[in-house]
């Protein structure tokens, strides 16, 4: 029949893995499974320690803080290779330290056991101090190289194998003693060195990207006047009652001095961003195509890029609504302190993003240059203070367009948008680094080790 798979397993396999159900059994896990085997794959209990994150309510959502010392990683900022670098959460001092026996170290490898099932990631300096969640599994490997690792358990093979072990109905997740048991290439020591390199060269281009994404918005703070602007904080101030009934709003935070001053600052140009971009409204109608890139609020990076998922139009999701094409710039109406605005790339034309986007189509003002302004920390600030709701705080599309938006002298424009453009490239060379680690792997398993080395040096070669 066609479409039928069908596997014969052994009762022998039966009873080594305690497991009947036929997803176990697919032939694309025994493929696995059986290539891993050729090369003398061996279980990683034996090569690593393991720590499971605390359970029940040693931390909750209430203990947050803006403090930036203590980080809390969540099962969500696991993602595959690193962990999340943006819209990070953190804790007080004093929880760090009733929960250090969960702290995280250079070179843990956090494994997602719930959630985003079987996404594994590197801990690295910028990670530190922080502890995780029970979301998370921490594999911490003795003769094994941890980056190396890393690597192995985001290829085909380490993921397709950590992904066969999942349990469960309604939340699938992996315990600890199947953890135990995913097989492991291990290939030899110079192998594993070389995979770090390029594991490592994208980490400090990933660094340079975010360096240089730092020199952009101080760049514009400075030519914008805020760059040593120190904010008046004092203890009490007041309001005229006619300007909290024109503004309709009555909370202390709206009338703040330093509020007051920084409009006063980016306001005189006289100057907004509506006067140099306007709102692209290109409906996506699924009834007229087959597939589509789909960007949501979730695909925003700390960089300023978005990524998208591939869907059938069949399988739209109704907030699906608007056509981006490239340097356009797409900002979060829900939530905007936390700068999720991205730069739609040439490759990106005609994809579709959530209707919790405004699509901003920049005229008159470089895109990187606008996407940096609206990323600004303190301009986030500014356009928080006129979110309503208080689940999902959202801001209107006239809040964005109607926000002040000085002059930027050309040297200035010139070099934000250089660096940006920089940062891009870097961002683009480490993601092709790490991706080249991954295929390394694969055909270290597949065709021998000499062969994934060349291939590396190749990669490394074309960066």
């Amino acid at each position: 029949m066609e479409g039928l798979e069908v596997s014969f397993v052994s009762n022998n396999s039966l009873e080594y893995s305690g497991r009947i159900d036929a997803e176990y059994y697919r032939k694309e896990f025994l493929e696995l499974e059986e290539a891993v085997l050729s090369r003398n794959g061996v279980e990683l209990g034996s090569l690593a320690d393991f720590l499971i994150g605390p359970f029940g309510s040693a931390f909750t959502v209430d203990n947050y803080t803006d403090d930036a010392s203590y980080r809390y990683i969540r099962g969500k900022d696991v993602k595959p290779l690193t962990l999340m670098d943006n819209d990070n959460v953190f804790m007080p001092e004093t929880d760090y330290y009733r929960l250090r026996r969960y702290a995280l170290r250079e070179d843990d490898v956090m494994v997602s056991v719930v959630g985003t099932l079987g996404n594994a990631a590197l801990v690295t300096p910028k990670d530190l101090p922080a502890v995780f969640s029970c979301k998370s599994s921490v594999v911490r490997p003795d003769s094994l190289n941890p980056v190396y690792l890393t690597a192995y358990l985001n290829c085909r093979y380490g993921r397709g194998l950590l992904l066969r072990k999942e349990r469960g109905a309604i939340q699938k997740g992996l315990n600890l003693d199947d953890l135990r048991d995913v097989l492991v290439f291990e290939p030899s020591e110079g192998s594993q060195i070389n995979i770090e390199r390029a594991f490592r060269a994208a980490l400090s281009l990933q660094e340079r990207s975010k360096s240089l994404l730092g020199a952009a918005e101080k760049k514009l703070l400075d030519a914008l006047g805020l760059a040593d602007w120190t904010p008046p904080e004092p203890l009490t101030y007041t309001a005229r009652a006619e300007n909290v009934f024109a503004s309709g709003r009555f909370d202390a935070r709206f009338f703040a001095p330093r509020i007051q001053v920084l409009l006063d600052l980016i306001s005189v140009d006289g100057r907004t961003v509506g006067d140099v971009a306007a709102q692209r409204r290109e409906r996506f109608r699924p009834a007229k195509c087959v597939d589509f890139h789909y960007i949501e609020i979730g695909g925003i990076d700390g960089a300023g890029a978005a990524t998208s998922t591939h869907l059938a139009c069949s399988e739209a999701p109704s907030r699906a609504t608007w056509h981006v094409r490239p340097d356009d710039i797409i900002t979060s109406t829900v939530r905007p302190i936390r700068r999720l605005s991205a730069q739609i790339a040439p490759e990106q034309d005609g994809y579709v993003c959530s209707s919790g986007f405004v699509v901003v189509q920049p005229q008159d003002i470089a895109p990187e240059v606008l996407l940096t302004y609206l990323r600004l920390p303190v301009i986030c600030e500014l356009l928080d203070l006129f979110a309503s709701a208080s689940m999902y705080p959202a801001i209107t599309d006239a809040d964005i367009f109607n926000l002040p938006l000085p002059n930027i002298p050309n040297e200035v424009t010139e070099e934000v948008t250089r660096n940006v453009q920089e940062a891009k490239a870097a961002k683009a060379s480490a993601a092709n680094m790490l991706e080249a680690a991954k295929r390394a792997v694969e055909i270290a398993i597949e065709d021998g080790e000499p062969a994934a080395m060349a291939f590396l040096d190749q990669a490394e070669e074309a960066i």
